[in-house]
């Protein structure tokens, strides 16, 4: 029969063996701990542009490879844990004051060794952009595809909202850009006026964009009328800058980096001061970039800024 020292030896023994199980995650779960957790491990099917992926009730670990897919996620609490961005150099926009949001590429060329690294539970994607990465990047997780940017951003939005099981959510914030949109229309009533969206590309192309663009159809919303353009899907129109007078409008707003530089309005536009009665520098990040709920909203601030000033 053992003594008593070496039966308490072997109790320090199991003890100290079953702290270390508890520290490593070893430890059995209780039957309630195995419901929660396959309750948590839920999923639900989503129609998308490849088809039906069955998707996490609950995701953890997004990866986002549109800045569309980005600003939604964040509007309704989820911040992804890495996203391709705008350029190599660009990061995560100022406007969605988030951290941690690792870069995995470019929106052009996403890094798939970098989103693997990442063991994401859920990818979002664009069928126009990366279709031929669809298999690859449905190997690492569920993978869901809006068609492309350039449909209606609300519509994408309401996808990406049931990819993350956040479709009332994403319902509330799109209803929350109309009704401050019918908000600035009523106190400000610009009906008539006429408003341009242009973004300098190069020194040889401005691009124009039209009613059906993210930002074209909030600056519609609150009133202003974009004037006809040979639109590309409704989307954009680009001109040479000899051309620049045919995107006269009562309002122009011009895309940059550093709104407070005056630099950055083309010279075609600075040379034409009096076609040209008021321009505006507008943030790109969001005006252009930054699509989504969240953007919208900080266009709406800026378009409200301007017409506050106008009085």
């Amino acid at each position: 029969m053992p003594s008593r020292a070496r039966r308490r030896s072997r109790a320090l023994l199991a003890a100290s063996a079953c702290a270390l199980l508890l520290l490593s995650g070893c430890a059995s779960a209780s039957p309630s701990e195995e419901g929660a957790a396959s309750e948590s491990s839920g999923t639900h099917d989503v129609e998308h542009a490849r088809g039906t992926t069955a998707v996490p009730d609950d995701p953890q670990r997004v990866v986002v490879l549109e800045p569309l897919e980005l600003d939604t996620a964040v509007a309704v609490g989820i911040v992804p844990v890495g996203a391709a961005v705008a350029s190599n150099v660009a990061g995560t926009p100022a406007y969605l004051d988030v951290d941690g949001v690792e870069a995995v590429g470019t929106v052009p060329e996403p890094d798939l060794e970098a989103i693997a690294a990442l063991q994401p539970d859920l990818i979002l994607g664009t069928e126009a952009r990366h279709s031929e990465l669809y298999d690859q990047l449905s190997s690492i997780a569920p993978t869901v595809f809006i068609a492309t940017q350039a449909d209606p951003w609300r519509d994408n939005a309401e996808l990406i909202g049931e990819a993350l099981n956040r479709q009332d959510e994403v319902s509330d914030l799109l209803s929350a850009v109309d009704e401050r949109c019918a908000s600035l229309a009523d106190e400000y009533m610009v009906d008539g006026q006429t408003a341009q969206l242009i973004r300098p590309r190069d020194e040889t192309t401005l691009s124009l964009y039209g009613p059906v663009s993210f930002a074209g159809s909030l600056l519609e919303c609150v009133g202003f009328t974009i004037p006809e353009q040979d639109w590309a899907d409704g989307l954009q129109a680009d001109i040479s800058p000899e051309n620049v007078l045919s995107a006269r409008a009562d309002h122009v707003f011009i895309t940059a980096t550093d709104v407070d530089d005056d630099a950055e309005i083309p010279a075609a536009i600075a040379q034409n001061a009096d076609a040209f009665p008021s321009v505006t520098l507008v943030d790109t990040s969001y005006w252009v970039s930054g699509v989504g709920p969240k953007g919208a909203q900080a266009v709406l601030d800026d378009i409200e800024a301007f017409l506050a000033a106008r009085r």
